[in-house]
């Protein structure tokens, strides 16, 4: 997954919300196995809140409850998703260094 020397964040956060890093040059170990399937999930669920969003902002009876629940799910997801971005975009620009970060 990563190239000697270059770290890849990890789409959790250590102690204290502190960002976790791997280092390693075997893209099938557990860990990131682990990260990889996480990963995913995050963005699955972050797609499946797009949808439901839509379903209550076209809801007319909708609350503001029902609107602050939804804004605190979507800033989770929000989050998750640039972590996905921010360590997917540093790892292309560490395997293709004339290539342009997505994200700095």
């Amino acid at each position: 997954m990563t190239t000697p020397n270059a770290l890849w964040l990890l789409p959790w956060s250590g102690p204290d919300g502190k960002p976790c890093y791997l280092s390693t040059d075997d893209s099938g170990g557990y860990v990131s196995r682990l990260a990889d399937n996480i990963e995913a999930v995050q963005l699955g669920m972050a797609a499946d809140l797009v949808e439901q969003v839509s379903a209550v902002l076209g809801d007319r009876g909708a609350d503001s409850e029902d609107l602050r629940c939804m804004l605190a799910e979507l800033t989770g997801a929000l989050r998750d998703v640039l972590r996905v971005a921010s360590s997917r975009g540093h790892i292309l620009s560490v395997c293709d260094p004339h290539s342009t970060a997505l994200l700095r």
